[in-house]
């Protein structure tokens, strides 16, 4: 199998959707020899920040010299991203591989009553047969869609974090914060540590309540003055310094930028702590500290080019858009020129009372997936909020025209969908190779 029909095949099983469980998962991993009990892991959920959460943790881990695989989802510019081991992308030639290896299984799984299998869990499958083939240290993974019912939660991890909670995906997961709580932590697992930002105080009973019935040992990360945590932060500027009853780490400046990443990065300095504490280690201060300056991660705050700037990230609801509006206050730019656009299951209502009223002009499109929502509605809300509105399809036309409107102090922003960012990549956007 090519690489070309590895991909075409992925591409087929988009037919499926979206189907929560785990015991078709379950059913395929056992096909596999259950590769995904042969890793030690560290398993994130959240309603945001928990790829970049990812990221943190295997740079981190990275830099105490273990070999480690990351699991993120979505991707944004190659499918590839979603299984990359010391920040290096699987290889096409591996990717054609374990599609290859794969695929007889799943014709199994399907001929044995338990339905087809998604992209997600194809995905998801190859991520930890890569990991157990590499014979990596650590897999960090990051889950899909909630957490209770992901096909990422079949590991039995060394520990676990709960980035936030917020509304989100709610014709899936429930419309309450203590609906969403209880899915995300599914994860959670007896006698596993675990760490959560969560600030909602109804979605943070149901954490404790959960963490508490299974025997998971939970702590609590804020930032310092805004109450009594576990583990917390202290933002200077750019710089954050986290600190946990182990150790100080930092002052460091992160290149994911963003205040908002502070609590990310506080996050995953816990999860490592209790990472390298179930593999007998501890954590080595310096170490941490380069983890934290080094770890990237496409689409999130991504600066392409300044003068004008162009600036990538796939913030995809009101949460995210709250967070991303801070980021893009630090900015010295002119006029603010913001292509959105979204997918469904996501309300533009919420998402651009966040970011409009920073905008000189708003271009809303659509991105090139099905289950995109129409420009008319991102416009609609737009001009609700008294915003000038063009609205431009595809995305990266979308782009195109914000960039050959933008002077050179201004500030083009996509965002609303990593898919949009896809449709728009930076090479296209600017007519170069990435």
């Amino acid at each position: 199998m090519t690489y070309e029909q590895a991909l075409a095949y992925m591409s087929g099983r988009h037919r499926h959707g979206v189907k929560l469980g785990n015991e078709r998962m379950e059913a395929l991993l056992a096909r596999l020899e259950s590769p995904h009990r042969r890793l030690r892991c560290v398993h994130i959920a959240g309603t945001k920040g928990k790829g970049s959460t990812t990221a943190f943790v295997a740079a981190i881990l990275r830099e105490h010299g273990w070999r480690v695989g990351a699991y993120y989802s979505p991707y944004v510019y190659d499918v590839r991203e979603r299984i990359q081991i010391d920040g290096e992308m699987i290889s096409r030639r591996e990717f054609a591989r374990l599609v290859q290896r794969i695929a007889p299984k799943i014709e199994e799984v399907e001929a044995a009553g338990l339905g087809p299998t998604t992209e997600f869990e194809l995905k998801t499958a190859m991520g930890f047969l890569h990991f157990a083939r590499q014979t990596v240290d650590f897999a960090v993974v990051e889950v899909g869609l909630g957490g209770r019912l992901d096909a990422t939660n079949v590991v039995s991890p060394s520990a676990c974090v709960i980035t936030n909670i917020g509304l989100d995906h709610t014709q899936i997961l429930g419309d309450t914060h203590a609906l969403i709580a209880a899915e995300k932590a599914g994860i959670l697992k007896p006698g596993c540590p675990a760490t959560t930002a969560a600030d909602v105080p109804e979605a943070l009973d149901v954490i404790r309540r959960r963490s508490m019935e299974i025997g998971a040992p939970l702590r609590l990360a804020r930032e310092e003055g805004t109450g009594p945590a576990e583990v917390t932060w202290e933002s200077r500027g750019d710089r954050v310094t986290v600190r946990t009853c182990r150790g100080t780490y930092g002052p460091a400046a992160l290149a994911l930028r963003g205040l908002h990443q502070h609590a990310n990065a506080a996050c995953a300095v816990a999860a490592v702590e209790d990472g390298l504490g179930a593999a007998g280690r501890s954590p080595d201060a310096d170490a941490v500290v380069r983890g934290l300056r080094s770890a990237v991660l496409p689409g999130r705050f991504e600066v392409v080019r300044e003068r004008p700037w162009l600036v990538m990230d796939g913030a995809h609801n009101g949460l995210a858009a709250r967070a991303l509006a801070r980021a893009v206050r630090s900015v010295p730019y002119r006029r603010l020129l913001l292509v959105v656009g979204m997918l469904s299951g996501h309300s533009a209502g919420e998402f651009m009372a966040e970011l409009a009223p920073l905008a000189h002009r708003v271009y809303a499109t659509r991105p090139e997936w099905h289950r995109a929502v129409p420009e008319t509605v991102i416009a609609d809300a737009a001009q609700a909020l008294g915003a000038d509105v063009t609205s431009i399809t595809p995305p990266l036309r979308a782009a195109q025209a914000a960039m050959a409107d933008a002077g050179k102090e201004d500030l083009v922003l996509v965002t609303g969908s990593f898919y949009t960012l896809g449709d728009a990549s930076p090479s296209l956007i600017l007519g170069r190779r990435r």
